[in-house]
């Protein structure tokens, strides 16, 4: 990474790694509560995707490559293995798709994943799901389209798609105006993700145990993508959370915990 860029990168707690990867239109904090329930356990390590919290946004609208954020999220690994043990880590939404970026990119210190409602969509398209895939096109090439064209409101068509209709009105209106504040970050996300399109077979080359996490009562294109990356993934486990959307670190945090906890000390124990 360039000097002058900054990463967000906060530790605590002590014990084997968790290192907490945020989606898009979030930051660090979004951990909070899991946090809370980890850190008397592990060393805990948070940070912010590009263009949130204290990360510098390093992409252009002309460029929106992925690859600033898997340089960023290699920095804040290396950074969190710097005491030579190998890290667990932990992902939500967007953070999932830089996540396997950087997995399949090359060797990386890491000895577990936890994907909780990672949205690569390509793999929908790779895997004849056209439908599905084109649902997310139409809703995301719509939403660059209105915030190209100043509607104010334009991330609320992320947040319903994700939730069902009415969810980003229900937000607490400090929530709703952060959404509106960061939408640009989050075009650049959705830009991003459209680039990554390794092909389906090259996820066998990740190696290390990995967890993935949907709530059922997200998008069926959501469903589908937990479901295909369970396939192609080498020994992935695939939780279902029946009661669950997308944004479950909001709604459903002592339940992430207790699965993150109870697969970082599986993995943990199976390395003894």
């Amino acid at each position: 990474m360039n000097a002058v860029a900054r990463i967000e990168y906060v530790e605590s707690g002590a014990g084997p790694t968790i290192v907490l990867v945020p989606g898009s239109l979030s930051t660090g904090a979004a951990w909070k509560p899991i946090v809370a329930s980890l850190e008397g356990f592990f060393r805990i390590v948070t940070t912010s995707l590009l263009g949130n919290g204290a990360t510098d946004e390093r992409r252009t609208m002309a460029n929106p490559s992925i690859e600033p954020q898997v340089d960023a999220l290699e920095w804040v690994v290396r950074r969190a293995a710097g005491n030579g043990r190998a890290v667990h880590v932990v992902s939500h939404s967007y953070g999932g798709v830089g996540l396997l970026a950087m997995m399949l990119r090359g060797a990386m210190p890491i000895a577990s994943l936890v994907l909780i409602e990672a949205n690569p969509a390509d793999v929908l398209r790779q895997a004849g799901e056209l439908e599905l895939f084109s649902a997310f096109r139409t809703m995301s090439d719509a939403y660059s389209e209105a915030f190209a064209a100043g509607e104010p409101d334009a991330v609320a068509r992320v947040v319903d798609f994700y939730s069902g209709a009415g969810s980003f009105a229900s937000f607490p209106a400090r929530v709703r105006e952060y959404l509106v504040a960061h939408t640009q970050s989050n075009v650049l996300d959705w830009k991003s993700m459209y680039g990554f399109d390794a092909p389906l077979g090259a996820y066998a080359s990740i190696a290390v145990p990995t967890l993935i996490v949907r709530g059922t009562q997200g998008h069926a294109a959501m469903n589908r993508i937990g479901e295909l990356l369970h396939r192609h993934i080498p020994g992935a486990s695939l939780v279902s959370i029946d009661d669950a959307s997308h944004f479950l670190l909001a709604t459903h945090a002592a339940r992430l915990a207790r699965l993150i906890a109870d697969h970082v000390t599986r993995v943990e124990a199976a390395a003894k």
